[in-house]
């Protein structure tokens, strides 16, 4: 059965959001998560988490487990030291796109402490975007992937830079296990506009920067849109920003 869905552009400003404080966390939530849970804001299409954290230097999350999930990290300033139960550590940093498939199961930490493998200790924050969509099926083996696209991101246009779909296949996208969802990411100076893809959800961030989106005007740092059976319209920026955007073909069954 095809469930008709009802245009909607659906605009979530920034000091609306969940927040989680833990003094070298600064963590702002888009969807029920941890201690805070709504059940009218539990996901948007096949986007789980939409998590915005600033981490303080010589911090982050310890060792913790993760199932049945794609976790998509960016960052946007500073770095982020991955290890996992696979055997997976590295750095992350911007331009640099991660995706941790938690499968049957892993454990994983996230640390800003870059220096213990680089050598001068730092102390600068580190400011990433971590999201979670669901896989096509449970139970698959736990995997991970990183790529560099800091060269595709000059062009200001939108990059996938995480992706399932089959159309993106021969692009520079890590893979992601959910054939319906895809992360696009653009960096746009002041005056620059990309234009949003057409699908059933999409999910519109402004983690750094300022936007005006076409026919709902002004959208400022930590805002979001959640769109519905729409898409198309132009994203142009009034300040240097990024937007991260997530097209999703589909939903999570009720």
């Amino acid at each position: 059965m095809t469930i008709q869905l009802t245009p909607e552009i659906d605009v979530r400003r920034a000091e609306d959001r969940f927040s989680s404080q833990f003094g070298w966390l600064d963590s702002k939530h888009s969807f029920s998560f941890g201690r805070h849970h709504d059940p009218r804001n539990t996901h948007h299409g096949l986007l789980l988490v939409n998590n915005d954290d600033v981490v303080d230097p010589g911090t982050g999350f310890d060792t913790h487990p993760h199932r049945d999930m794609e976790i998509v990290t960016w960052v946007l300033r500073g770095s982020l030291v991955h290890q996992d139960s696979q055997g997976h550590n590295g750095v992350i940093y911007p331009g640099l796109a991660q995706r941790m498939s938690a499968g049957t199961g892993i454990l994983h930490s996230e640390k800003n402490d870059a220096w213990r493998l680089q050598g001068e200790r730092h102390e600068d924050r580190v400011h990433f975007v971590q999201m979670w969509v669901v896989p096509d099926e449970p139970g698959i083996d736990p995997g991970y992937e990183q790529l560099e696209v800091a060269d595709e991101l000059l062009s200001g246009g939108l990059v996938p830079v995480a992706s399932g779909m089959a159309k993106h296949r021969d692009v520079s996208a890590i893979r992601i296990r959910n054939r319906y969802a895809a992360l696009h990411v653009a960096r746009l100076q002041p005056g620059q506009s990309v234009e949003l893809p057409d699908a059933p959800y999409l999910h519109l961030f402004v983690p750094v920067g300022s936007v005006v989106l076409e026919g709902a005007g002004p959208l400022a740092t930590g805002d979001a849109v959640r769109f519905t059976a729409t898409g198309g319209q132009r994203v142009t920026a009034t300040e240097a920003a990024e937007v991260l955007v997530w097209e999703m073909h589909a939903g999570i069954a009720a």
